[in-house]
Formats: C-alpha cells, structure tokens, sequence
C-alpha cells in the first residue's frame, strides 16, 4: 500500500525538477536576443554602409562658394585643400560620429597616421554629419585619441567624390602627385588589409 504514496512522491520530485528546469531557460533567456543582437552586428557589415549623409544646407553651400572649390574648413578655420598636400600621400576619410563603422575604422586611421606620418603620410577626416554632428566631434577625439587633421568639407567637394554614393564612411587615398589611386565604401576587415596595402605600397613607391 506504500508504493502508490511513493509513486506520488516521485511524481511531485519530477514536476519540481521540469518547473525548475524552466525557471533556469527563462532566467537565460536575455541571452536569445544578445546573440541575435550579435548576429545583426555582423550581417550588417556584409553590405559594407547604409548610413547616407545628412542633406546640405545653406550654411555649407555658401562655405563651398566663398572657399573655392573641393577644399574644407579645418576645426580650427583654416582652409585646405588636395593641392596643399602637394608631394605627400594623402588619406581623405569621410565619416559621421552617428556611423558605426566610421567609428570602427578610426582606430585604424590613427595608426596608419603613427606608422607612415614620418614617411609623408596625411590621413584628413572630414565630417559630413551636418551641424547636429558638429558639437560631438570634440569628444570623438577624445575618445580616439584622433590626432591626424579634421575638418568640414564643402559641398562642392562632397558632391565630387560622393555625389554618386553617399553612404559612409568613405576612404579615398591619393598619391604623391594628387592622383586618387585607391577609393573604398565601407569599413570591414577586407577593406582595412587593403587599405594597409594601399598606403605601403604609396608611401614606399611599390619597393
């Protein structure tokens, strides 16, 4: 007459074990939703960008007019263009603080600055985020430690190399006589081993 109260007991052991049992899956469950997250993060890079630029306004449609053309503003007001640059090669980064692989490939750009500055390299970022972007780009160099030259671009030089894409960031790398040689959409591991060479091979002439 025991065995059916011990069967019982069992019964009640299994379905506290199987209760707990899903009380430990739900207890993980954020997990499902940061693996996902992962997953996005890295299908995202397959098309390289999607971030376009904000629309031009006024403001920097007269800077284009009364700067000269496909030149930019430097943060500290000076002007700049291609031609100053004139027997080095030069790196023309055009990123936004709100663009993910922007960010991702500035640590890179400081680098590449640290490694063949002495050798005539110029890496130059140009912010095209608008003017809401403008007051965050004090912190982004200091959260990077960015110490290769800023500025804002003209739109008459944002229409040249962007006009017909644009998405960022973008990457245009010229060499020693002004001549673009290399023009890259998007930031991921390919693009960055390219860029690595890209740059060597300016600097160094090829040897």
């Amino acid at each position: 007459m025991k065995f059916p109260l011990l069967k019982y007991k069992w019964k009640l052991v299994l379905l506290s074990a199987c209760a707990l049992l899903l009380t430990s899956g739900c207890g993980n469950a954020p997990s499902g939703p940061a693996q996902t997250q992962a997953s996005s993060g890295t299908e995202s890079k397959q098309p390289r960008t999607n971030l376009p630029m904000p629309p031009a306004n006024a403001e920097t449609r007269d800077t284009a007019k009364s700067g000269g053309q496909y030149g930019w503003t430097q943060l500290d007001s000076r002007r700049s263009q291609l031609a100053d640059y004139a027997g080095q090669v030069v790196v023309l980064d055009f990123w936004a603080t709100y663009c993910p692989p922007c960010l991702e490939e500035t640590p890179h750009l400081v680098s590449l600055q640290k490694r063949y500055g002495a050798q005539g390299l110029k890496v130059i970022g140009l912010n095209v985020g608008g003017p809401d972007d403008r007051p965050k780009v004090a912190a982004y160099v200091e959260q990077f430690k960015v110490q290769y030259t800023l500025g804002y671009p003209d739109q008459a030089t944002v229409d040249l190399y962007l006009g017909t894409n644009d998405n960022i960031p973008q990457t245009l790398v010229f060499d020693r006589q002004g001549k673009l040689i290399k023009h890259f959409v998007g930031f991921d591991p390919q693009v960055s081993a390219e860029l690595d060479r890209t740059i060597e091979n300016a600097v160094t002439g090829g040897k």
